[in-house]
């Protein structure tokens, strides 16, 4: 017995019959039973943590209490995601139940993807909302007043759909001015980065010296879920908000539509049409004030001239004629001394006139023309005997100069028999032992130049000439005559 029962707890080592997988063969054996199994699945969880790669693709964990299972939604889904997720959001997701071999784990493939309810939404919205509260982007102080009547508006919107439209009517009917449209998408997961960029790129236009900058923006959207306006709740949307140098209207939804973007804004308007009439004033109002206001300028000024007629007749001032008598008489008494001495004056004028007249007749003239023409003859018969006497003088100078030149010049003294010598480099030779045996030398003669070769043998002395011997004083000597 107890041989039998050793036998049987023993391993055996008899061949079994069991199917023997390879490890991929397994691992998608598993992934096939598991997708089979449960098919699509809807999930109800916390978010954990989320990443968006730079792929677009993001990877999540939905988790409670008890369990976490890692997700993953592809970038096609992700982008049409009404309400970004973020870590704590609770969520409801739908999907497929699949493996990843190749960690040995089990993961859900999300297709969609929404909150768990308004409820989730609305906690997450007051979260935000405290946050930016504590930082003051809320405060009062930091907003500003917006311009009375600009010339250009900024308007971030969608370029289809009523709100536009509305808002380019309203701006026509009230006071027609320049409006620049940035269009954006105003729902979904890209919605906010463009909303931000349109903000941020307002407000660059300023440094541009070809681009309008606008006088001030709305923002707008029409009416919608919670989940249609919870781009305008986004951090980054809040914070180009805050941040923008441009007084900012925001327009989200209906009067009853309260987003994140329309605590920070400087105004909020109920419609996007309410954001016009906040934009510009009436046109038309400002005239009839402009109107009512020279109207009463006018009816002022009348009733000051009234007042200032009235105040005049009371100060019992003299009558015009009695102020004005001695001014005329004065005037009178002028008059009748200027008018002879204009007389006189004339006569004067006219007395010189005649004399200068007289002395432009013909006659005069001509004998004017024929003293001055014997003058210049005589100045230029002087000039030309001076001008002679000069040259004449100067060329007297030149001869001697040149006399003495000639005197001086090598060239004299060339012509008595005389040689200069200078080397092959036309320097002059001052002293024969400056030369060297075999140097080439060359000797100018008063009629040209000619080669010679220092040979190193002195010079050969005179021939003495013997004098023919004196005659004695006793020899005869021939007649002279």
């Amino acid at each position: 017995m107890n041989e039998a029962n050793i036998s049987a707890n023993a391993p055996s080592n008899a061949p079994s019959n069991a199917h023997e997988y390879s490890v991929s063969e397994l691992a998608f054996s598993l992934k096939r039973t598991v997708e089979e199994t449960y098919g699509r699945v809807r999930v109800r969880g916390e978010l954990g943590r989320v990443v968006i790669a730079k792929s677009g693709h993001m990877y999540v964990d939905i988790k409670d209490d008890k369990a976490v299972i890692a997700s993953i939604m592809w970038k096609g889904s992700v982008s049409r995601l009404s309400v970004r997720p973020e870590e704590g959001m609770e969520v409801i997701v739908e999907g497929k139940l699949s493996t990843y071999p190749g960690r040995s784990q089990y993961q859900l493939v999300i297709d969609r993807l929404e909150p768990a309810g308004v409820g989730a939404l609305m906690a997450l919205l007051e979260k935000r909302k405290k946050q930016f509260a504590s930082e003051g982007l809320f405060d009062e102080s930091r907003k500003v007043d917006l311009p009375y009547l600009p010339l250009t508006i900024g308007v971030v919107t969608s370029p289809t759909g009523a709100v536009i439209r509305d808002i380019l009517h309203r701006i026509s009917d009230r006071f027609p001015v320049r409006v620049l449209v940035w269009p954006v998408l105003v729902q979904g997961d890209r919605a906010a980065g463009q909303i931000t960029e349109a903000i941020d790129g307002f407000n660059a236009m300023g440094s541009h010296p070809d681009l309008v900058r606008p006088d001030v923006l709305i923002v707008a959207r029409g009416g919608g879920s919670i989940e249609d306006l919870w781009c305008f709740n986004e951090e980054n949307v809040v914070r180009a908000a805050a941040n923008s140098t441009i007084p900012l209207i925001s327009a989200v939804g209906h009067e009853t539509d309260w987003t994140l973007i329309d605590y920070v804004a400087d105004k909020r308007a109920p419609t996007p049409t309410a954001a016009a009439e906040m934009a510009v004033p009436v046109r038309a109002e400002l005239l009839d004030s402009v109107e009512d206001y020279a109207l009463r300028i006018k009816r002022g000024l009348s009733r000051t001239v009234e007042r200032k007629k009235l105040g005049l007749g009371a100060a019992k001032l003299p009558r015009l004629e009695t102020v004005l008598s001695g001014p005329r008489q004065r005037l009178d008494l002028a008059l009748g001394r200027l008018l002879p001495a204009l007389d006189v004056n004339r006569r004067a004028h006219e007395n010189r006139l005649e004399l200068l007249s007289s002395r432009l007749r013909p006659d005069h003239l001509t004998q004017d023309i024929g003293r001055r023409r014997d003058r210049l003859e005589n100045v230029s018969r002087e000039t030309f005997r001076s001008m002679g006497r000069i040259v004449e003088r100067a060329g007297e100078r030149l001869m001697r100069s040149s006399k003495l030149l000639e005197a001086y010049s090598y060239q004299g003294v060339l012509a008595r028999g005389y040689a200069l010598v200078t080397d092959a480099d036309g320097t002059l030779v001052r002293k024969g032992k400056s030369l060297k045996d075999g140097q080439a030398v060359n000797l100018t003669f008063s009629d040209g130049r000619r080669g010679a070769v220092i040979d190193g043998t002195s010079a050969p002395r005179k021939k003495s000439v013997k004098k023919p011997p004196a005659k004695k004083p006793n020899e005869k000597q021939g007649a002279l005559f």
